[in-house]
């Protein structure tokens, strides 16, 4: 008697891609694939950093003259 392995019904398939330029030609490529069902691309994390720098060029940023000055506009 034979082992038979079976056949998962859905996998995934990781690319990474050096030029994003291309990833629309990319993701068209591959979703004209037989059996391809969804293609996503998961969002990259922004690190505590990045999003400090987005807050200032967005102007999210708050100024105090002094520690009561904070206090008072933080807690209202």
């Amino acid at each position: 008697m034979a082992n038979t392995a079976s056949i998962p019904a859905e996998g995934q398939l990781l690319v990474n891609i050096e030029d994003m330029s291309l990833l629309k030609d990319i993701k068209k490529a591959i979703s004209m694939i037989k059996g391809v069902g969804k293609i996503t691309m998961p969002r990259r994390r922004m690190t505590s950093y990045e999003r400090s720098l987005r807050d200032l060029d967005e102007g999210r940023v708050y100024e105090a003259k002094d520690v009561d000055d904070l206090f008072k506009q933080c807690l209202g």
